[in-house]
């Protein structure tokens, strides 16, 4: 089952996450098929001459809660050994450029994306939604930059789109620290454009400024956000090649084995440094 349900109407592109299997009680989490079709579903829209905005949900109660750690790590189990060598590290770098090509279908992607967040928006869900053009939340909406606290450097776009988003030193709080925020801060940090009631308010305003959006001539829309993504990503690029490198290099450790451990048996990680 697709980890997406695209309807597209009206030069509107509704793209929905659905989790893996389709199971939405699962909070959307970014496994296999999520990170397999992301980029498909960008590559037709993109195709797509009629698509002339995209507006990106969740399903269920959150918009996502990152990484599906338990489909995704026994992918990485060669890596993850503190004495991996140079073949499973190489073959993770190759893994992480991957993924972050997913994400950069998002702020590639040829018409102006925006993100509507209800709920929890964690990890891999920040950096989804840093790569869209525009965010709108409603009132419960929380999010968390929190790979650090897996022993993680993030390494798919937040730590280096959100700086033109958010700024400097909120990214640095949030991002060394690896806090929830709510909708209250996110908003007036600059993460959020506006903040609605609830989820249906916020899917509804969504579509209102995605209608405004294809109202205007499409070909200067789309070279409007050439022009402001040509800045951005030149410098995205760069810094997702320095923390591929940096992940599959570091991102073995005691600590790490230590967080997965602490994840899987619901309980505080006690880190060492090593």
């Amino acid at each position: 089952m697709s980890a997406f349900a695209v309807e597209i109407a009206d030069g509107i592109a509704d793209v929905r996450l659905l989790g893996p299997g389709g199971d939405a009680d699962r909070s959307n989490t970014m496994g296999t098929a999520f990170w397999d079709e992301l980029p498909q579903v960008f590559a037709a829209i993109d195709a797509d001459a009629g698509v002339k905005a995209v507006v990106l949900t969740g399903s269920g109660p959150n918009f996502s809660l990152g990484l599906d750690l338990r489909e995704m790590l026994p992918r990485w189990a060669g890596v993850l050994d503190a004495g991996a060598q140079a073949r499973p590290r190489t073959e993770f770098l190759t893994e992480i450029r991957r993924l972050q090509q997913a994400v950069s279908s998002v702020a590639r992607c040829r018409v102006p994306v925006i993100a509507a967040v209800s709920g929890w928006c964690v990890g891999g869900g920040v950096d989804l939604i840093a790569a869209a053009d525009i965010r709108l939340a409603s009132a419960d909406a929380k999010f968390s930059v929190r790979e650090v606290k897996l022993a993680i450097v993030a390494d798919l776009g937040s730590l280096h789109r959100l700086a033109g988003i958010i700024g400097e030193g909120h990214l640095r709080e949030l991002a060394l620290t690896g806090t929830d925020i709510g909708a209250d801060r996110a908003e007036r940090i600059g993460l959020l454009n506006h903040v609605y009631a609830d989820a249906a308010a916020t899917i509804e305003a969504a579509r209102a400024l995605a209608a405004e959006i294809v109202a205007n001539p499409p070909l200067a829309v789309e070279g409007t956000k050439q022009m402001l993504n040509a800045e951005r990503e030149h410098r995205v690029a760069q810094g997702l090649r320095e923390v591929a490198s940096w992940n599959a290099a570091f991102l073995p450790s005691e600590d790490l084995s230590e967080a997965i451990a602490a994840f899987g048996e619901r309980r505080p990680a006690r880190f060492t440094g090593r």
